[in-house]
């Protein structure tokens, strides 16, 4: 497994869509690509701004729920790609028994931001689709917080746009 910290949450211009870059700590310095939806950037930035919310959002409360069960979280892993779509592990231990749970790349990122639990990928993952960036150390400076107000508007802009007959099945 290779060690990764979450390096920004941006959003592709291209397609519009925000992308995770888990950026490995050691070695080369690759960085994995993974787009995610809207929703779930935004959870990410709430995690990384520390923004407190009067109730707990969905992560909020899964963090919740697994220190009231008196679990820990030792880490995630982004595992495999299938097709277009990334998988990911939570590792959690209780009672000195341990418990893999499948889970999506975004939710597993916005949980270990929220309990500070390391990330990992997988070795033969990352060897497959990790990509050297020129990430500017002073521009992410300058842009985290103006990106990830852009993924947080384009949130609102988007719950501002749908009514409850959207969800009707």
């Amino acid at each position: 497994m290779v060690r990764v910290t979450l390096r920004a949450v941006r959003v592709d211009l291209q397609s519009n869509t925000p992308v995770l870059l888990l950026q490995e700590s050691d070695g080369e310095g690759r960085t994995l690509p993974i787009f995610i939806g809207t929703p779930e950037a935004t959870a990410i930035a709430y995690a990384l701004q520390g923004v407190e919310v009067p109730r707990p959002l969905t992560h909020d409360l899964l963090v919740d729920v697994i220190r009231g069960l008196d679990a820990t979280l030792d880490k995630v892993v982004v595992t495999q790609l299938d097709g277009a779509t990334f998988f990911a592990e939570l590792h959690l231990s209780r009672a000195g028994e341990t418990s893999v749970i499948s889970s999506r790349p975004s939710d597993a990122v916005a949980l270990a931001l929220r309990t500070s639990t390391p990330l990992f990928v997988a070795d033969e993952l990352m060897d497959a689709e990790g990509v050297l960036l020129a990430i500017d150390e002073e521009e992410d400076e300058d842009e985290d917080g103006a990106e990830e107000e852009v993924v947080v508007d384009q949130f609102r802009e988007f719950l501002d746009s749908i009514s409850p007959e959207d969800f009707s099945g």
